[in-house]
């Protein structure tokens, strides 16, 4: 049998008290109805159709290419908003998966099992349920004496009686589809003028049965509504996160504290403690070990390396780094193997060699350093130049810069050469000299 999903999105949200559409509100770097996506595409194994609200615009530019998108221009209710994917579905598909893109924790496996639940059944449609005694708003699900499902009421019509049953309709359905489109003509609106998708479950019930699966981790059917409830499921998301990297061998000293996103990649060994935040595309080998109070981002790191109090950005190390504490890496940064940044230490679109020590007080900026150049305190590459670009400084191996030394670029320090402390470099040094003065000049040569 062929499956479609489809992801109702044309909610506006406007408890969120936001211009942004709910469903693209940002849960873990992404929007709400992506994660709904890749859960849709993962447990069908095609993209899906996703119905949208008229003030969507530039925002779906956040959703993968391949999906269809449909228009709910009047929001009519949640029946309405099917009826709104019937050309593309219609005559096309055996099955409709039916989700919502305001419960971005549904898990594909929940969906894959909604699926195949309907797929034996004799009846026109399976919905997933959840138990609970905190209602969030959800649908009750009214059962016979039989146990069969007769109907959902939701909360705003329930009676005193009906809000005592914990059984609650998590609102996913997949439903038969020569069943589906005739029977959602049959639905009648309410004295709100909206027609709802529950009561579909009532004209599935007269026709053969409602099969039901249960959900069994409360943290997928968190529904946003608010910006609380967002926080509520930011939390949700993290523990999820932060316990698959556990159990794959990462130590995470505080996982409360600890945020990874996503798209993040770890390797075994490694650790992190509290406060540290990993975002992007951010590669993380064994052993090495980030934090407390570190941010990384879009950054590779090495393996045995430690990163402590610092910002890392778009930049590269490779085994055996130290940095911080209270470094910023910059885009572009680049440290070899064994290097040592240290306290306000700054790197932006350099390379720094392997061995290379820079300990503490320096900015080195489009610069590319030798190995194992000692790059003394209050450096400094001034790398903007006059006609408002920026110049290259090259340092060579095994290279001692001076504490407080000026690099004007462009400039070239040759190997083995060293600058006198409180040196403003304006020309090139030749290799193994030494350069003192403000402008500095050659004094001497060096022993090779």
């Amino acid at each position: 049998m062929r499956c479609e999903s489809l992801i109702l999105a044309a909610g506006l949200g406007t408890r969120m008290v936001s211009r942004v559409p709910k469903a693209f509100h940002r849960l873990g770097g992404r929007p709400l109805v992506a994660w709904v996506e890749a859960a849709c595409r993962a447990a069908v194994g095609t993209p899906p159709v996703i119905v949208l609200g008229p003030e969507v615009g530039s925002s779906s530019g956040h959703l993968p290419e391949d999906v269809r998108l449909v228009e709910q221009a009047e929001r009519l209710g949640t029946g309405h908003a099917v009826r709104q994917a019937e050309s593309l579905l219609r005559g096309k598909a055996d099955l409709v998966l039916i989700v919502t893109a305001d419960m971005p924790l549904v898990r594909a496996e929940t969906l894959r099992r909604l699926v195949d639940t309907q797929r034996g059944n004799r009846g026109p449609m399976t919905m997933a349920t959840v138990q609970g005694r905190d209602s969030r708003g959800f649908g009750r699900v009214i059962r016979g004496a039989d146990g069969r499902v007769k109907a959902v009421v939701e909360e705003a019509v329930a009676t005193a009686e009906q809000r005592t049953i914990e059984e609650l309709n998590a609102s996913w359905y997949c439903v038969a589809g020569d069943w589906l489109w005739p029977n959602l003509e049959r639905l009648t609106p309410s004295a709100k003028g909206e027609i709802y998708l529950t009561d579909l479950v009532t004209l599935a019930a007269e026709a053969g049965g409602v099969a039901t699966t249960t959900v069994e981790d409360p943290d997928e059917v968190i529904g946003i509504n608010t910006r609380e409830h967002l926080a509520q499921a930011e939390a949700a998301l993290r523990r999820r996160v932060n316990r698959e990297w556990m159990l794959a061998g990462v130590t995470l000293i505080d996982p409360a504290t600890t945020y990874i996103d996503v798209s993040v990649r770890l390797e075994s060994d490694v650790e992190i403690l509290p406060n540290t935040h990993l975002w992007g595309e951010t590669t993380v080998a064994r052993g090495t070990r980030l934090g407390p109070n570190t941010i990384v981002r879009d950054s590779a790191i090495g393996e045995t390396c430690v990163v402590e109090s610092s910002v890392v950005e778009g930049a590269v190390l490779e085994a055996e780094v130290h940095v911080g504490p209270f470094a910023h890496l910059r885009p572009g940064a680049r440290l070899g193997r064994g290097v040592h940044l240290g306290n306000f230490g700054e790197v932006k679109n350099s390379v720094l060699g392997p061995g290379v020590k820079m300990g503490h007080f320096s900015y080195i900026g489009d610069a590319e350093i030798g190995r194992d150049t000692n790059i003394g305190a209050g450096t400094i590459t001034c790398n903007f130049g006059r006609d408002g670009r920026k110049n290259r400084t090259t340092i060579g191996e095994q290279v001692f810069v001076g504490s407080d030394s000026l690099l004007v670029a462009p400039v070239e320090i040759g190997d083995g050469a060293a600058t006198g402390a409180g040196s403003v470099v304006t020309r090139d040094v030749p290799p193994h000299t030494l350069a003192v003065g403000m402008p500095a000049r050659v004094v001497r040569r060096l022993k090779e």
